[in-house]
């Protein structure tokens, strides 16, 4: 059982011996700034870790039974992941995953040493073992099937990201699902987990689970579908946000286009074909920022899909503004 704590120092330790400037990093040669990168990583996953931990004892203490005497409410907070938010200056996803992981963590640590402490008392010479092999077996059945993911963030083995993965995408015990399907498809998929990123094991574990539920293929791809939605307001100052949420299929479209749009900003294919290539070399040295670029050419697609045939998407009309200068 590693000491997490140690663990951290260790780590810490490593990461302050590259340095202490931009000057002092950019000085490492290219082995030891690539064996650098996994020490930061390796220090990163335990604070993660640490973090999960204690989202999760916000969240117990913010229960809602507490109702205002939890510690989110007394802090004038709805809920421990907006708590969590406010604090870290993170995403409300990021916040969500540190309590859910954590939750997780704190869940399999509990169930662990209820066996543990069961196991222990069924060794006693006194003992009934007869009984006594009833309680701990109702102890073990305790445990959740997520504790190997809960097991592997505590031993540094699965990122907290990682974690959050897996239990996204392998969801939820139902009436098709089992608990004992979900347990040995997770044992594959934490196999597979060291050598794939967040992302990747994402979208494995989402194919594991079709796998073991296509009878709720259809049901969940209508679900993303009728999750989707583009939220298009003004601020306060004249300026318009989008936000917005796209299925699967639509996203990687979207995703793809820009993709195209920005691909020589981002390390993207070389062409041979001169004109491509003048193209990419102009794109590279624009002197607006990726995200600028996505922006402008958003408002491009738009206006050429106006210009193009206006009657099938704006009702025969064509987008205008007018601009009233005195």
């Amino acid at each position: 059982m590693t000491n997490l704590a140690d663990d951290l120092r260790q780590a810490a330790d490593a990461v302050a011996l590259l340095g202490s400037s931009s000057a002092d990093l950019a000085a490492l040669p290219d082995a030891e700034a690539l064996a650098g990168q996994k020490r930061i990583a390796c220090a990163r996953r335990l604070l993660d870790t640490y973090a999960a931990l204690m989202a999760a004892t916000i969240a117990e203490r913010s229960r809602p039974e507490l109702g205002h005497s939890g510690l989110a409410a007394q802090q004038g907070f709805l809920s421990p992941e907006a708590l969590i938010q406010k604090w870290t200056g993170s995403s409300k996803g990021d916040a969500y995953k540190l309590v859910a992981v954590g939750t997780m963590m704190a869940d399999t640590e509990a169930a662990d040493k209820l066996v543990e402490e069961a196991l222990s008392t069924l060794s006693t010479p006194d003992a009934g073992a007869d009984a006594d092999a009833v309680d701990v077996a109702a102890f073990v059945a305790r445990v959740p099937w997520q504790a190997p993911i809960a097991r592997a963030v505590t031993a540094g083995t699965l990122s907290v990201d990682a974690a959050e993965s897996i239990r996204a995408g392998l969801g939820q015990i139902d009436a098709a699902v089992t608990t004992e399907k979900l347990r040995v498809a997770l044992e594959t998929l934490l196999t597979e987990a060291s050598t794939l990123n967040a992302d990747e094991v994402f979208k494995r574990a989402r194919r594991m689970r079709d796998l073991l539920d296509e009878a709720g293929i259809a049901a969940r791809e209508k679900q993303a579908h009728d999750d989707r939605y583009l939220k298009v307001y003004r601020l306060s100052n004249g300026n318009v946000r989008l936000n917005g949420l796209f299925a699967p299929e639509d996203g990687e479209f979207v995703l793809s286009t820009f993709d195209s749009i920005t691909g020589p900003r981002r390390g993207g294919v070389r062409f041979v074909d001169a004109e491509r290539a003048a193209w990419a070399k102009k794109m590279q040295d624009d002197l607006r920022t990726t995200e600028q670029i996505a922006a402008d050419s958003l408002v491009q697609l738009l206006k050429i899909a106006g210009e193009a045939d206006p009657s099938r998407v704006f009702g025969g009309r064509r987008p205008a503004v007018r601009v009233i200068v005195t």
